[in-house]
């Protein structure tokens, strides 16, 4: 057998210097785009407002910028911050076939390493498709039973942020290979935390971006690791699976297409498993012309990581609410999407939406089930108070690889998630920055006056 590791390592190395055809570089210009839309309303929330303070340096200490707290410091510092903030409000793009949140680690290393480095904007693409090459791709040999205890993008995501910070730390491939080895060991962020009223779930990229750089640095000074700690019969994979990896799927195709070019693009505000429930009740409203008065019944039936993750009748936080299919189905319906409103203390104690959440069932189908996670479903039965039973299988999401969001939609969507947060002549520069100019994007200030 290949050693993954190796193979993965000189892949993130050959993306040094080989040539990015157009499609892969916009494609990471839109992730950096997108991060930065995720990102910006977590600056401005807890617990990325509670950290900042307590996490505290002498200022001068390195020109990583901190969104959550415009102060420039340490490289690990900002990115922590940042990460955190990034996973916050759920809209972080997904790498759909390994159920995983790329962005939120990956991007916050690379970006506060590089502007620590003073590195080009080619070289933070470069690092930022490398980490998205190697994480995602571990995250394809582990899925879907890794997920059932832990959390892929603290997991993987502190990975895919070691290699981006051993590609911007001049790291060859054997330096890459040892930032990995070491990352698997400050791997953390069991499904637990994501459960409930804890705020631990923002907290995982944070740790794994930090975490990574540390893999990164290390390496990079000369610390090794075990070249085996992939698939070894006491390896990552082994620990945090039913298998040592697949590493046969993982590894298909690589050369050929980069996960950076297959990313999902989140259209809601919630957990990604909720996704196709909603596509799917606006169509049926869209179609068959009722409304959320109309509906007497809604059950829904999705693939097993809907029920386990999702299935929350009553939840008691924002966080909780995000994660609840019921209450994101019944705002979608009453309030006509699922945005940052939405997760309000007012918005979530509205009597119409609780009482809705009261007549919307969730169960698991086999079938949907054996397509996961290629394939992200649900099957809608609608009966309505006239009597009506409507039946619908939403086979895709908007915003994957197959109903991607176009430009248009990602710049709408930066703007909305960002507008309050910082001004609009800001916001239009930073997208202009991001999508055509060739530096890194710098230094923002956002409104931390007032937590939401």
């Amino acid at each position: 057998m290949i050693n993954p590791l190796s193979t993965l390592a000189e892949a993130a190395a050959d993306w040094r210097h080989r040539p990015l055809d157009e499609s892969v570089r916009w494609a990471t210009r839109r992730a950096v785009l997108d991060w930065f839309a995720t990102t910006l309303p977590g600056c401005v929330r807890a617990p990325a407002t509670i950290l900042a303070p307590a996490i505290m340096e002498v200022e001068g200490s390195g020109s990583a910028w901190s969104y959550v707290d415009a102060r420039a410091g340490s490289p690990r510092r900002a990115a922590f911050l940042n990460a955190v903030a990034s996973h916050t409000v759920e809209f972080d793009d997904i790498f759909r076939d390994g159920g995983y949140h790329p962005g939120s680690p990956t991007v916050s290393a690379a970006l506060a390493l590089a502007q620590h480095l003073g590195s080009t904007l080619d070289d933070l693409h470069r690092a930022i498709i490398a980490g998205y090459e190697v994480g995602c791709r571990i995250s394809l040999a582990i899925q879907p039973s890794h997920y059932a205890f832990w959390h892929t993008t603290s997991t993987v995501g502190t990975i895919g942020a070691a290699v981006a910070g051993a590609m911007l730390l001049g790291s060859d491939s054997r330096g890459i290979g040892h930032a990995i080895a070491l990352a698997t060991s400050f791997a953390g962020g069991h499904q637990q935390n994501l459960q409930g009223e804890g705020m631990a779930k923002a907290l995982h990229p944070g740790h794994a971006a930090d975490a990574g750089i540390m893999a990164a640095m290390a390496a990079a000074a000369g610390v090794t690791g075990s070249m085996d700690s992939l698939h070894a019969e006491n390896g990552f994979a082994a620990a945090t699976s039913d298998t040592a990896g697949n590493w046969e799927r993982a590894l298909d195709g690589l050369g050929a297409w980069t996960p950076i070019a297959r990313m999902t693009v989140k259209a809601h505000g919630c957990c990604g498993h909720i996704f196709p429930a909603l596509d799917g009740i606006s169509l049926m409203c869209e179609q068959h012309g009722f409304g959320p008065a109309d509906i007497q019944r809604i059950e829904v039936s999705g693939y097993r990581a809907t029920l386990t993750m999702c299935n929350r009748p009553d939840p008691v936080s924002a966080q909780d609410a995000r994660f609840s299919l019921q209450y994101c189905l019944a705002a979608h319906l009453l309030l006509g999407g699922v945005r940052l409103s939405a997760f309000e203390q007012a918005t979530m104690a509205r009597p119409d939406i609780r009482t809705l959440m009261t007549r919307i069932g969730l169960a698991e189908d086999a079938a949907l089930s054996s397509d996961y996670p290629r394939r992200r479903q649900a099957r809608l039965n609608v009966t309505l108070k006239d009597g009506r039973l409507l039946e619908h299988l939403q086979e895709t999401r908007r915003g994957d690889p197959e109903d991607p969001l176009d430009d248009a939609d990602l710049v709408s969507k930066f703007h909305e998630l960002s507008s309050g947060i910082i001004a609009r002549r800001d916001a239009e520069s930073l997208v202009a920055t991001i999508l055509h100019g060739d530096d890194l994007p710098g230094r923002l200030t956002p409104d931390v006056t007032e937590e939401r």
